[in-house]
């Protein structure tokens, strides 16, 4: 069983692997004794590397390219492969979201959202994942090898439950809206896995999707926090590491017969 989960000596492109999310997949990934090669929109030194994952410097190596650029996706993934060699797989796991305390027009109702707003997050979430798996499925496919693991949401899923966001109303005058981008963008990243579970299968290389629940970052008014977790059987967010394991199980074999599949770890709210 320790064999089948290993992730030993596999070469782990993770998009967007400095941010929360990012940081936790890279670190318990190299630590497994994976070589994580870290795709960034952002330059990032040496310095920073070692101080942000103390004793994985040789394990970890950022590569400045974002998952908007093809251009830069495949200088950084050449030279990767320079490097280290071809990826094993790959974590699309950049994304953005609409902030809860952002501009009034970014939540705004529907009528009214910005199609600026709506280009941003869909070129990130939605293109990007195609930019990148393009990029370096592309060359897993050609090894005729290799598990492409997409971030996704239970608003992938289910359309957001905007009475969780009514009392932003009640107590600042104004109208707050979770934005239609986000759940478009992950729904829309169901079926591109889904899509590329079936083409790439004469290549063995699979892939799938995981959509995450709520992660505890004390960034959230205590009003929606409160609300949200009414609509959760476990009763809690996630803790910051405890999508990890997931991770690691679609990036070993464990996980070999599986692909077009969508792993839901969310709390139980999609039961309901």
């Amino acid at each position: 069983m320790d064999k089948m989960f290993s992730v030993e000596g596999r070469i782990i492109v993770v998009t967007g692997g400095l941010g929360q999310l990012g940081t936790q997949f890279s670190k318990s990934l190299a630590e497994a004794g994976a070589k994580v090669a870290i795709y960034s929109r952002r330059p990032f030194s040496k310095a920073q590397l070692a101080e942000k994952f103390p004793g994985l410097e040789d394990r970890i190596r950022v590569y400045e390219a974002s998952v908007t650029d093809k251009a830069a996706l495949q200088a950084a993934t050449d030279q990767l492969i320079a490097d280290w060699g071809v990826p094993h797989v790959l974590v699309n796991n950049a994304g953005i979201d609409s902030k809860p305390d952002g501009s009034a027009d970014q939540n705004a109702p529907f009528e009214d959202y910005p199609q600026k707003y709506w280009d941003e997050i869909i070129d990130t979430n939605l293109t990007g994942v195609m930019l990148t798996s393009q990029v370096v499925g592309t060359k897993m496919a050609e090894k005729e090898r290799g598990s492409i693991i997409n971030v996704g949401s239970m608003y992938g899923m289910v359309s957001p439950n905007q009475a969780l966001y009514a009392y932003r109303l009640e107590r600042d005058g104004v109208p707050f809206v979770k934005a239609v981008s986000y759940a478009a963008s992950k729904s829309g990243l169901l079926n591109l896995t889904r899509y590329l579970a079936t083409y790439w299968a004469p290549k063995k290389v699979r892939c799938n999707i995981i959509s995450f629940g709520g992660v505890k970052t004390g960034s959230y008014d205590k009003e929606f926090i409160d609300a949200f977790l009414e609509r959760v059987p476990l009763g809690r967010q996630a803790e910051v590491d405890e999508y990890n394991g997931v991770i690691r199980f679609l990036a070993s074999d464990a996980s070999s017969y599986m692909t077009g599949s969508n792993v839901v770890v969310d709390g139980g709210f999609t039961a309901w």
